[in-house]
């Protein structure tokens, strides 16, 4: 496997690889300290398996360095890095074509985890972006496990008002997996029903 690291902090770099150093697993890790530098590597290295990319650096805009790797790399994931957890950032991230959001605020074992998700072709929806919002009104405090790609289609489709069979029907997959996907989302948020799923995701801007 072989990463690259785009961020114009060092240390961040240093440690980042160090995580990403797994006994046992044959992992090559890049390292490149600006945007600039960054598509050099991209360029140079077409066997690259995926790329964690830092929002804020000085040369170029995290989003435009995305833009960029998605013009010449389509194919390449890429997850953003970064200290904020604006979820409006969050969703302009997802939306340009990044496979995952980490927050630098994340566990090493949540990275790992976010790796192997986006290195299986899911995207990483973060839990800050479907944290409840509305605990100033007196309502539960639900702290979700993060959605994968599928689970946030299902959501998606399921806060329209689409029944499972229809939402199988949309997504070309069987009656039980959507309700296996369904079961997997109500744990997530913390809700019980499908009308507080639909609020969630309403909330969380993902309908």
């Amino acid at each position: 496997m072989k990463l690259l690291i785009i961020d114009d902090h060092s240390i961040v770099r240093a440690g980042l690889a160090a995580l990403l150093a797994e006994p046992g697993v044959a992992i090559e890790v890049l390292q490149a300290g600006s945007a600039a530098e960054g598509m050099r590597q991209i360029e140079a290295n077409p066997e690259l398996d995926a790329v964690f990319l830092d929002l804020n650096m000085p040369d170029v805009d995290g989003f435009a360095a995305l833009g960029e790797i998605g013009k010449h790399r389509p194919e390449l994931p890429v997850i953003l890095l970064s200290s904020s957890e604006d979820p409006a950032d969050v969703r302009r991230a997802l939306s340009a074509g990044a496979l995952g959001y980490l927050p630098k605020s994340s566990s090493p074992q949540t990275m790992m985890s976010v790796l192997r998700l986006v290195l299986a072709g899911e995207v990483y929806v973060p839990p800050l972006l479907l944290k409840d919002e509305g605990t100033a009104n007196g309502k539960m405090d639900t702290r979700p496990q993060a959605l994968t790609g599928r689970q946030a289609d299902v959501l998606r489709l399921l806060a329209r008002g689409l029944s499972n069979k229809e939402i199988g029907r949309e997504l070309l997959v069987s009656e039980r997996t959507v309700k296996a996907h369904v079961t997997a989302v109500f744990k997530s948020l913390g809700v019980v029903n499908r009308a507080q799923a639909a609020e969630a995701a309403k909330r969380a801007g993902l309908v």
